[in-house]
């Protein structure tokens, strides 16, 4: 562990003065002057911007033992005009994790996202993203859980858990596994919290279902929806297998994906 740290204090010195080094001080505001013997900015240029004193830059670019803030390693990026992998790397060599995102709810779902959920019939998937508004269906999704039925904008798997007969009946024991579901759905909203749909849909619920209102209260968290889940189709009983991926990690979409459960 410690010739890791180590290793990684040498590699964070040498990514902090290559990256000094390739900026010029009209990139940031600041006159070139007459005289530079080593591109770039200057130490106590980075040191200044950062907000920072120049020994202790000095310090961390020198592959010392310091400690650093995740604030002032995101004032550092912003600095040193780092793009969204440089900014991770940086995070993954100070502090040995990649930097918290903050969740957002809205996207686009992109094309290929899309090609590959249609080419997954016949078996049912949906894309969601953080709020749970399903992006994203294909015919199959759309028979067990009917999607198509609802506008776009009302396309929400949570408000549908608990508003739509439909969904209610078609889940066998809808109250297990809406309360199974909905505390995978607090992971989520965790994640979004500093949006603002996500909390509306929540208010909304809140007035609309009194079963969630006493569940939301309750606070319970579970690892992410996976595994069997029985459906009422056309007065029988079917099992099905699901599982959700992820399939863009900056959009934070997940793909969900019912199966038929195959019998020995």
């Amino acid at each position: 562990m410690m010739r890791t740290l180590e290793r990684n204090r040498h590699d964070l010195a040498a990514f902090l003065r290559a990256r000094r080094e390739r900026l010029s001080p009209s990139e940031v505001g600041l006159p070139s002057g007459a005289r530079r013997r080593t591109p770039g900015l200057r130490r106590e240029e980075v040191a200044a911007l950062a907000g920072v004193g120049l020994t202790w830059y000095t310090w961390l670019e020198q592959g010392r033992e310091i400690g650093v803030s995740a604030a002032f390693l995101d004032n550092l990026a912003r600095v040193l005009k780092l793009d969204a992998a440089e900014r991770r790397h940086l995070f993954l060599l100070a502090h040995q994790r990649p930097p918290v995102e903050p969740g957002k709810t809205w996207c686009v779902l992109p094309p290929l996202v899309r090609r590959l959920m249609h080419d997954l019939a016949p078996h049912a998937a949906y894309v969601l993203n953080l709020r749970w508004d399903v992006l994203g269906f294909n015919a199959t999704a759309d028979q067990l859980f009917g999607f198509g039925g609802h506008a776009p904008g009302q396309r929400n798997l949570l408000w549908l858990l608990f508003t739509d007969p439909l969904l209610r009946e078609r889940l066998v024991g809808w109250e297990r596994q809406a309360q199974q579901m909905l505390s995978s759905f607090r992971r989520d909203y965790v994640r979004a919290a500093q949006e603002a749909d996500i909390h509306q849909l929540v208010e909304q619920l809140t007035r609309a279902s009194p079963e969630f209102k006493a569940w939301w209260r309750q606070h319970e968290m579970s690892a992410p929806c996976a595994g069997h889940r029985p459906l009422l189709i056309d007065g029988s009983v079917e099992e099905y297998e699901h599982t959700t991926l992820t399939v863009d990690e900056d959009r934070h979409l997940r793909l969900a994906i019912y199966a038929k459960a195959e019998i020995n």
